[in-house]
């Protein structure tokens, strides 16, 4: 069933001429320990303005939009919430930081069903999941750093100082320590 809606969902962003990556708990699905999860998390590379564009690819998904006033909701948000007769969710997330920009750019192309579908790189799954902190997220970087030990690790380490200064955080803690402990 995901499998089918991300090549869908891939073939109708690309279309659409909307850059994107599959975050959250696909990838880590792709990069880590298999575990549940019952949505799909997309970082699109535009900014709230494009909301009709994407109110429309959600349209010829097959999907609804699960909000009342969208252009308030997104603006407020960021994120314009999906959902189908399936039962899953997508969640679009607009955003066009110099960062997001660069993730999308290292996306990599994984091919479903005959589509290439773009998932965030593991190196930009664990930066997202470091900053959203979770028990949940922590334990799926855990995964991640075991099972891909090539990592590019200055650059995560570039991005997550980048974020402790702007967000006056200690992700970049966090990560030494998930560093230390899935390498020993």
């Amino acid at each position: 069933m995901f499998e089918q809606l991300l090549s869908e969902l891939a073939k109708v962003l690309t279309a659409g001429k909307i850059p994107y990556m599959i975050i959250g708990g696909q990838a880590v699905l792709l990069y880590g320990e298999p575990r549940l999860t019952k949505d799909i998390d997309v970082t699109l590379g535009v900014d709230v303005d494009m909301v009709a564009a994407v109110k429309e690819a959600v349209l010829e998904l097959g999907y609804n939009v699960l909000v009342d006033n969208v252009e308030a909701f997104v603006a407020e948000t960021h994120v314009l919430p999906a959902g189908g007769t399936s039962g899953l969710r997508i969640d679009f997330i607009f955003s066009n930081s110099a960062y997001e920009r660069q993730a999308i750019e290292r996306a990599r192309d994984i091919d479903i069903q005959g589509t290439r579908v773009s998932f965030a790189a593991p190196e930009d799954i664990v930066i997202h999941k470091i900053i959203a902190g979770r028990a949940v997220d922590i334990e799926d970087v855990r995964s991640i750093m075991i099972k891909n030990s090539a990592m590019d690790r200055i650059y995560i380490a570039k991005w997550l100082h980048d974020f402790d200064e702007a967000l006056a955080a200690d992700f970049l803690e966090t990560f030494e320590k998930l560093d230390k402990e899935t390498s020993a």
